[in-house]
């Protein structure tokens, strides 16, 4: 016997309308009266009478509401029973890095604490590459990082891709002049933390650039950092052109305070995986499932050119 027919059945005998039902339910009116009339068959008996102008339940639909609503009242508590035993809780070593801080992580948090009030959060920031150490040494459970991690140990699925772009302080350079990227390559240029994808890639494309602009590949400065903060504060300070995702500058851009300048190529777009041990306790697990959701309704509410979701 389906059990959510017997839950219609009692939801409409308290509201006494359809209509009221269906809204509580989050179904249609035909689905409430298809669910009551497939109880009434399994039972062998009418429970509303249709005769009447008014709702009205039969003699046997009122002698069997009691029974109805022990039934709703059981399944209610196993349902309690079953999460007061499957509760997550304990300590969540989690480990994200900047491009999480700056976009959804405020998002993340909140969604976990009201999904998992009893998880306690314990949250470290830092450099991909420190990320992924702390989490094959045991000492992190969930990692939100630029990157999967190759390893037997790890499972890693890519959550997010955030497109990359040369951003500038407006006025720095004119992309009208001829020469732009000459000019550029003769003021640092910033990227992410060394040895990770995005600064591999860069550097790769500044090598290139140098060559089409005959500038010795020894006179190019490529500064690197882990922080999205500090590389916004010196593009806005006009200390050389960063390679980073729009998504940070956004608002700046939107403001005129920074540009997209012309330079071809573009760098790749950066990745963000979450990685977890092969071994991770449930409540990792059930604080992974969050977090995918998360960024997914986060992207979903931001302009695709910005970021965008990889589906599961």
């Amino acid at each position: 016997m389906n059990t959510r027919f017997i839950e219609t059945f009692v939801t409409l005998a308290h509201l006494r309308s359809f209509r009221a039902t269906a809204r509580e339910l989050h179904a249609t009116p035909a689905a409430i009266s298809l669910r009551v009339k497939s109880l009434e068959q399994e039972l062998g008996t009418d429970l509303i009478d249709r005769s009447s102008k008014t709702f009205r339940l039969t003699a046997n639909g009122e002698h069997l509401l009691s029974h109805a609503r022990a039934v709703v009242g059981a399944v209610r508590k196993m349902q309690a029973a079953a999460h007061a035993q499957d509760r997550v809780h304990g300590t969540l070593r989690l480990g994200v890095n900047e491009s999480i801080v700056h976009s959804w992580l405020a998002r993340y948090i909140e969604e976990l604490d009201a999904a998992y009030p009893e998880l306690e959060v314990d949250l470290t920031v830092d450099a991909s590459g420190v990320l992924q150490r702390r989490l094959l040494a045991g000492e992190l459970d969930l990692v939100l990082r630029v990157e999967g991690i190759d390893s037997d140990k790890v499972m890693s699925e890519a959550l997010a891709i955030y497109p990359v772009r040369w951003i500038a302080r407006r006025g720095l350079f004119s992309p009208r002049k001829s020469g732009l990227i000459k000019r550029v390559l003769q003021r640092p240029v910033l990227t992410f933390g060394r040895g990770t994808a995005p600064q591999r890639a860069v550097e790769q494309i500044i090598a290139s650039l140098a060559g089409q602009a005959d500038i010795p590949a020894g006179q190019v400065r490529i500064t690197c950092s882990p922080s999205v903060a500090a590389i916004v504060q010196l593009i806005r300070d006009g200390f050389g052109v960063a390679a980073i995702p729009a998504l940070f500058v956004a608002e700046g851009i939107a403001s005129g305070e920074f540009v997209e300048l012309p330079i071809q190529p573009i760098p790749p777009s950066i990745v963000i995986s979450m990685c977890r041990r092969v071994d991770a306790g449930k409540h990792v697990h059930a604080a992974a499932a969050v977090a995918r959701a998360a960024c997914e309704q986060y992207c979903r509410q931001t302009e695709r050119n910005l970021v965008e979701a990889v589906p599961d």
